[in-house]
């Protein structure tokens, strides 16, 4: 089992986590927002937390809540991420290739959902996106990128020549998307509003296929027509559709699950039979400048050519 976390995230740090909370520096402002998996000590003092933030998210429900701000900050700001080689030394085929680097750019915004627009700990799965698709010798692979939230596996897809379709289910998320392609001088990503599972099993009906597949389900969500998300009733059903949408050729499949008490193991029941031997299975995590690691989240991953 793998353990990843960013190695080179120079607009994003992990200062502190504990106490249910973490500390957190995206670009040059620094915030304060909840995390139900840090049932320890905080390292640091609320006090000096409390100095270092510009603002603190103050939840009034389990899903909404309101920022209060510490020190002048704007509303919105841009961050930047260069996508490289990560070097795997336990993976054979991921440690042969070559040194690659792109740049891609995120707009953050202080949500009433305590988001801010990125998921920094999915940096790791950036870099493979970038790497795998460079290392195809099919012209422009197809990629598929369902609940994708504000893009991020979008643009490291975009950015290493695929041809990509992005699909979420709010609209809202997906406008915010295309202002971060913008950003990232990329186009022509093709945004799909739609359920997830619904875009899935049409797409098995049209016969398509993608070397590419990324998958980020939420524990719990909705569509845009009430269509109801559960990740243990829904995901067997949508891993069964995603696998058949595969190319027969050259092809990778990523699926993280942020859901407490998800492990591993399960990722890996779910996509061994299509992996095989080139299945790597594990936790994303962030390391904190203080020391403790902060797990968020399991992953499977796997390619084939």
């Amino acid at each position: 089992m793998q353990l990843l976390t960013p190695q080179n995230f120079k607009d994003y740090e992990l200062i502190d986590v504990g106490g249910f909370e973490k500390l957190e520096r995206f670009g040059q402002f620094i915030t304060i927002r909840p995390e139900p998996q840090a049932v320890w000590d905080k390292s640091l003092s609320n006090a000096e937390w409390e100095k270092r933030a510009h603002i603190k998210f103050m939840p009034r429900s389990s899903s909404s809540g309101e920022w209060k701000k510490l020190k002048q900050m704007p509303d919105q700001w841009q961050i930047r991420y260069e996508i490289s080689d990560v070097r795997n030394e336990t993976n054979e085929k991921e440690s042969q290739i070559s040194n690659l680097k792109s740049q891609i750019s995120f707009r953050l915004g202080l949500t009433s959902f305590k988001h801010v627009g990125i998921f920094p700990e999915q940096a790791p799965n950036w870099d493979f996106i970038y790497q795998t698709v460079k290392a195809m010798s099919v012209p422009q692979p197809k990629v598929l990128n369902l609940f994708a939230y504000t893009g991020g596996a979008s643009l490291a897809a975009k950015a290493a020549g695929a041809d990509v379709t992005h699909v979420d289910s709010i609209k809202q998320v997906v406008t915010w998307s295309k202002e971060n392609m913008d950003l990232s001088g990329l186009n022509n990503i093709r945004w799909v509003v739609e359920d997830a599972l619904k875009f899935v099993k049409r797409e098995e009906k049209r016969g398509n296929k993608y070397n590419g597949i990324i998958l980020d389900p939420p524990a719990f969500g909705h569509g845009p027509n009430g269509e109801k998300w559960k990740l243990e009733d829904n995901i067997n059903e949508m891993i069964k559709g995603v696998l058949s949408l595969l190319s027969d050729q050259e092809h990778f499949l990523i699926l993280n699950a942020y859901s407490l008490g998800f492990s591993p193991l399960i990722i890996e029941n779910l996509l061994k039979q299509k992996a095989g031997e080139n299945l790597n299975v594990g936790e994303l995590y962030l390391q904190a400048t203080e020391g403790n690691k902060l797990p968020l989240g399991v992953f499977g991953r796997f390619r084939n050519f």
